[in-house]
C-alpha cells in the first residue's frame, strides 16, 4: 500500500543562502547584464545608415558595465532584528536633588 504522505522537504530555517550561492547569483547578474551589450553594439551596426537610432543603442550600451558591476557588487539586504535595547525613561525630580518614587512602582512596606 501506498502511503499519501507529501515527501516534498520543507524549509524550517530563515538561514541566509550560502556565500557561494550568493557569488554565483551575482556573477550571473553581471554576466547576463554583460551579454545585453553586445546586441545594442550590433544593432548599432546594424543601423549605422540611420544615425540617431545607432548612437541611440551606442548611448545605451555605454552605462551597461557601469551598472553591471553596481549591481553584481551589491550585497543582499540584511535581515533587520528586533534588538532588545535599554530604554532610560526619565524621572520627575521634586523641589530638591531626590527622585520622586512613584507609588504603584514603590516596594510594599514591611
Amino acid at each position: 500500500m501506498k502511503s499519501e504522505r507529501d515527501d516534498t522537504p520543507v524549509l524550517i530555517t530563515e538561514a541566509a543562502p550560502s556565500y557561494d550561492e550568493e557569488y554565483s547569483a551575482r556573477k550571473r547578474k553581471y554576466l547576463t547584464m554583460m551579454a545585453l551589450r553586445v546586441p545594442c553594439l550590433v544593432l548599432a551596426g546594424v543601423f549605422h545608415d540611420t544615425w540617431w537610432l545607432a548612437l541611440g543603442f551606442v548611448l545605451l550600451s555605454v552605462p551597461l558595465p557601469w551598472i553591471a558591476v553596481l549591481i553584481a557588487n551589491d550585497a543582499p539586504p540584511r535581515k533587520t532584528e528586533e534588538v532588545n535595547r535599554y530604554e532610560r525613561t526619565p524621572r520627575a525630580v521634586d523641589g530638591g536633588n531626590h527622585p520622586v518614587i512613584d507609588a504603584e512602582a514603590a516596594p510594599p512596606p514591611g
